[in-house]
């Protein structure tokens, strides 16, 4: 009897970092057959491909080389692309990771043709429907079989939204999982490791910014609408940045989206403020992981730095990952940029310039979140 079939979605940068944990444990469980689908969505070398090779994951069974548009040109596109693998395939079901617009598009392919749906980061809420992230998991989440979450507000959103108490499976992060096998190797201090740290160096090498490290430092990023698309908001954002890095040196690798409105403004850097190309994730956890203070608004990094104890600032008005303020080193900051400022020199005042060595990871983040979710879809797909 042939194992099932599963298809694995990726679309996103996020994504590749999520499933590179359930292809090994895919592997390690050995019950069920699998399939990758890369979508497309984040489509060039710095964005996507490089992220295969340094995460283990395989070349895509899959190329649906769907991207670019407006998120209806790109959820339709990704649908269109998808729906003759699914019918030529007729896989026992279909996974998909996080909230990004091939989330959805697959999910609801699958689903229409009546293809179980598991979505692993289920029940993640921010409350916010101006974000296409916030429609695309509860959208994803009304239609999904399986509902794999990482904290425990996610469970109660969906208990409360109706979904039944079989559906929800608790199990930690894959993110985290990913997290922790990354930092294996690169302690390792092998070859690997060693490619990693030169990737870092030369990175800050071009960018006049080895210097930067050689005591405190903080690290950002920004992409989010909210933050990077109205000029007037993201040149307050570069003045205070600017503020802060005379204090405390600061590495920006800079999204190709956030970069675009960078050079339209004609906005350029201050002193102690270095602006770096997108790094492949080895290289940027390489510097990160030595930071005294993270400032972002992406969603993964408000949990990685819970998971290593690292300050964090989350530039938005809210997250749908409370576990990191309720128990992690996150803290809301909204978008206003003095009051980011504010809180940045305040948060220095307190850890003294030192990183934060408290670590407090919340319940099952622990490194066996894939082994968790293939042990319960082959259990269910077998039994």
């Amino acid at each position: 009897m042939a194992a099932p079939l599963i298809h694995l979605i990726a679309g996103a940068r996020p994504n590749f970092m999520k499933l590179a944990p359930l292809v090994r444990a895919l592997r390690a469980d050995g019950r069920l057959a699998w399939k990758l689908i890369h979508t497309g969505q984040h489509h060039d070398a710095a964005m996507s491909g490089v992220f295969f090779d340094e995460l283990g994951l395989p070349a895509p069974d899959v190329s649906l080389d769907c991207h670019g548009g407006g998120h209806a040109q790109l959820t339709a596109r990704i649908m269109q692309a998808y729906e003759p693998h699914v019918i030529a395939d007729r896989p026992a079901a279909c996974v998909v990771v996080g909230d990004v617009d091939s989330t959805l598009a697959c999910a609801l392919t699958a689903r229409k043709l009546g293809v179980p749906v598991a979505h692993v980061e289920a029940g993640l809420r921010s409350g916010d429907m101006t974000m296409p992230e916030e429609i695309n998991r509860r959208a994803t989440d009304a239609i999904a079989d399986w509902l794999f979450t990482t904290e425990p507000s996610a469970a109660a959103h969906l208990r409360r939204e109706g979904h039944p108490d079989e559906r929800v499976a608790e199990v930690g992060h894959v993110m985290v999982d990913n997290l922790l096998f990354q930092l294996g190797r690169l302690d390792a201090g092998d070859a690997d490791a060693q490619s990693a740290e030169a990737a870092a160096k030369a990175a800050l090498d071009a960018a006049g910014a080895s210097d930067a490290i050689a005591g405190p430092f903080g690290v950002v990023t920004l992409h989010r609408p909210a933050n990077v698309d109205d000029p007037a908001q993201l040149a307050a954002l570069m003045q205070s940045l600017g503020t802060l890095a005379a204090r405390l040196p600061l590495l920006f690798p800079v999204h190709p989206r956030t970069r675009t409105r960078l050079e339209a403004l004609g906005l350029t850097s201050a002193p102690g403020l270095h602006l770096l190309p997108p790094l492949p994730y080895r290289p940027f956890l390489a510097l990160w992981r030595r930071a005294t203070l993270v400032l972002t608004d992406s969603g993964g990094l408000q949990e990685e730095t819970t998971a290593l104890g690292i300050p964090c600032l989350t530039l938005r008005d809210n997250t749908e990952r409370p576990v990191t303020v309720d128990l992690g080193t996150n803290q809301i900051a909204g978008t206003d940029p003095a009051r980011i400022l504010a809180l940045a020199l305040r948060r220095l005042d307190a850890i003294g310039g030192q990183p934060n060595v408290e670590v407090r990871r919340p319940p099952l983040w622990d490194g066996h979140a894939a082994g968790r979710i293939v042990s319960r879809l082959a259990r269910d797909l077998l039994g």
